[in-house]
């Protein structure tokens, strides 16, 4: 099994922060953003590689990042992959830089993917064997308890078995508080869905219009994520995680 950390956005919304750091490794409690998101993961035994995919602007910051975490405690292998880009204006977008890593890295295997800005207080290992044991795509979610939030995400509905029977991204009037978030699960299998969505020309960015898009075409599962979730998107929600890690450490 693979893993995808999505880590080329320019997190405009957090200059001067971000101005010449990348957000996934703004320290928080104490450690880069990214570790944390690793730490989660690394119950999860069948993961071997990790592919972090950047940008031009960054990707030297990360190279010299993952070395420094290799010595430590990481046990599976680390691989900076630079898309080139070198501002919004000519990004890749989140799928298309997920396509690009399967792609240039010739990946044919399980693969999870997971925004490196997305963190979690409790250890993934659970989504690891509910993906073992559902062997189709999978997306966590997570109720944010407010319609209004809901719209700068997305809106999902399922059925009894957790499959999604509706999925809306930037909805204007949603019906539920329940929102897919960055982590996500790709068998093997479905892996050719992903270039087709790229090769049809659809949207490239918002990996939930992959979401929108495929689970009218494969069975497509929901997990429920424990505990905390923080999208860091704002200096607010960056310090509210600051302080909440801090106390869990």
């Amino acid at each position: 099994m693979k893993v995808i950390i999505l880590a080329a956005g320019y997190a405009t919304r957090l200059y001067p922060l971000t101005l010449n750091r990348a957000k996934p490794l703004l320290d928080v409690a104490g450690k880069p953003m990214i570790e944390h998101v690793l730490d989660n993961l690394s119950p999860i035994k069948e993961v071997e590689r990790i592919y972090v995919v950047t940008n031009a602007k960054f990707a030297a910051q990360f190279q010299s990042w993952s070395e420094k975490y290799r010595n430590g405690k990481s046990g599976s292998e680390i691989t900076i992959v630079n898309d080139n880009s070198t501002s919004d204006a000519n990004k890749l977008g989140a799928i298309g830089d997920m396509h690009l890593v399967l792609t240039r890295e010739r990946i044919e295997d399980d693969v999870i993917v997971v925004a490196g800005d997305n963190l979690f207080n409790r250890s993934l290992e659970a989504f690891g064997e509910f993906c073992r044991q559902r062997r189709a795509p999978v997306v966590a979610v997570y109720d944010v308890g407010d319609l209004e939030e809901i719209k700068k995400y997305n809106s999902i509905e399922t059925d009894a078995d957790g499959r999604i029977t509706f999925f809306e991204e930037k909805p204007a009037h949603p019906k539920s508080t329940l929102t897919a978030i960055a982590l996500y699960y790709y068998p093997q299998s479905s892996l050719s869905l992903i270039k087709q969505y790229v090769a049809e020309g659809n949207n490239p960015d918002q990996p939930g219009r992959l979401v929108e898009w495929m689970h009218k075409r494969t069975p497509f599962y929901t997990w429920r994520v424990p505990g905390l979730w923080f999208d860091i998107g704002s200096k607010e929600s960056l310090e509210e995680a600051n302080e909440i890690f801090a106390r869990e450490e």
